[in-house]
């Protein structure tokens, strides 16, 4: 091969080395980084699930607490605060793999609706790679609210049209799961009974 066309071959080498280099860093994922988002709402009826009622708590704080399996010791502790719609957003720069890691509510915005009750008041994060999750970094961390003191007065009737059966379990015993849409947020579950 001629001094030219080695010349040449090595600058294209070069070159396409060079855009898989800078196509690793266009596509935004650091090694072991995560974002962890998630949403804080109201639940004025105490239910533990979203209604109609349910309100989004903007300027509430909410912290991702990690700690090793066994543990109380903290290894992470990271806040962020609510956007206007109730949305958090926060960026993790390492994998925790060995560690349990949970989107904790902190603080609400909204002095009528800011009682927590214990384990209810968290949504665990899966924050690693090695977990089977594809999520290009994004991890989702389901709702998490903040209760009233006091329930709404028409949450009787709310939850019960929240938790009428819209399909009948033909041939089973009511104990089995059945399928029940909410009408307040129409949204379909299933629920024990």
């Amino acid at each position: 091969m001629s001094q030219p066309k080695m010349a040449t071959t090595t600058a294209v080498a070069v070159a396409m080395l060079a855009v898989a280099t800078l196509a690793g860093v266009a596509s935004g994922e650091k090694a072991g980084g995560f974002v962890v988002t998630g949403r804080v709402y109201c639940d004025p009826c105490r239910a533990g699930f979203e209604t109609n009622v349910s309100k989004s708590v903007p300027g509430a704080t909410v912290e991702v607490v990690c700690r090793r399996f066994g543990s109380s010791k903290e290894t992470l502790k990271a806040e962020a605060t609510t956007d206007e719609y109730g949305w958090y957003k926060l960026e993790i720069d390492q994998d925790h793999q060995e560690e349990i890691c949970e989107a904790v509510l902190a603080k609400s915005s909204d002095p009528a609706c800011a009682e927590v009750e214990e384990f209810r008041d968290r949504a665990r994060v899966p924050l690693t790679s090695n977990n089977g999750i594809k999520q290009q970094g994004v991890r989702y961390a389901n709702p998490i609210a903040f209760f009233r003191k006091d329930p709404l007065a028409d949450c009787g009737t709310i939850l019960n049209k929240c938790l009428s059966p819209v399909c009948s379990a033909a041939g089973r015993p009511a104990s089995e799961k059945m399928v029940v849409q909410c009408l307040c947020s129409r949204r379909v579950g299933v629920f024990d009974f």
